[in-house]
């Protein structure tokens, strides 16, 4: 029996004897099947030729990334924080390196995702920190291809991981594609982990936000303003989307707010 995990996008599946014959999540309209058709590959195989880097973004902040990439190049965040350390997001790798790394840094207490296209092997990682819990919200229980019962599936609007620490569900990409608000980031400014719930663009000035990226679906209006809704109440000054290079690292507030009518101005027009 092997955890397969789909190439394409980086997601491992609950056991089988062989590979299983499709990925439910490049499937659907938000993701696609690579060029080469479906295929699958396995810890065994990532851990031959890839490694992990730990680089630090701020203060308390890890950036954790495979290279080479892997699936779709997400990096994610360790949060260094008094009650616990919280892992943001998730990669399909983990290695013995990576864990004695994260081990010298303080360990993992819980794991937080925004949404399925990272949920990786999340198992994976909460089996090799003691079984820490990992919270996903609720309204995307379907997109989980391994289940287990470190899962803590979340109800609502918010959820308090820390002190200062809060998941916020946004919606727009997946019902509950949500973001992490750390209220000690940014020099005590507060910072958003956004995954891609809220993109900064290649224009770091601006952020975006899409039902589907690679496809170039956008999203309704309704659900562009619930987005910026859901976290105006927050103060932050800086976003990290799940990409080394995406962060808009001060102004970040005014930005989604600006970046918000400008796409409401272009997808309203008549």
């Amino acid at each position: 029996m092997e955890n397969y995990i789909c190439v394409t996008c980086g997601v491992q599946y609950a056991p089988t004897e062989s590979a299983p014959t499709h990925c439910l999540i490049c499937e659907d309209e938000r993701q696609y099947i690579g060029f080469n058709g479906q295929q699958w590959t396995t810890l065994k195989e990532l851990r031959a030729n890839h490694t992990n880097t730990l680089q630090e973004s701020e203060p308390n902040l890890t950036a954790i990334t495979t290279t080479p990439t892997v699936a779709i190049g997400q990096s994610a965040r360790l949060i260094r924080a008094p009650g616990g350390n919280i892992l943001w997001e998730c990669i399909s790798l983990i290695d013995s390196s990576t864990i004695e790394a994260i081990e010298k840094l303080g360990g993992i207490s819980a794991i937080a995702i925004s949404h399925p296209h990272f949920y990786s092997s999340m198992v994976e990682w909460s089996k090799a920190f003691g079984g820490v819990p990992i919270y996903l919200h609720e309204a995307d229980r379907e997109w989980v291809m391994r289940p287990d019962t470190a899962i803590v599936y979340w109800k609502g609007e918010q959820h308090p991981l820390a002190d200062g620490i809060t998941i916020i569900r946004c919606g727009g990409h997946f019902p509950g594609s949500s973001v992490l608000h750390w209220a000690a980031g940014a020099e005590g400014r507060g910072a958003l982990l956004t995954g891609d719930t809220i993109y900064v663009v290649s224009d770091r000035r601006y952020v975006s936000f899409m039902y589907s990226y690679p496809n170039l679906i956008p999203l309704a209006p309704s659900a562009v303003r619930h987005i910026v809704e859901a976290v105006e109440p927050l103060e932050f000054d800086r976003i990290y989307s799940s990409w080394s290079d995406r962060v808009r690292k001060s102004g970040a507030k005014e930005s989604v707010r600006k970046s918000a009518e400008r796409y409401l101005g272009q997808i309203e027009q008549v």
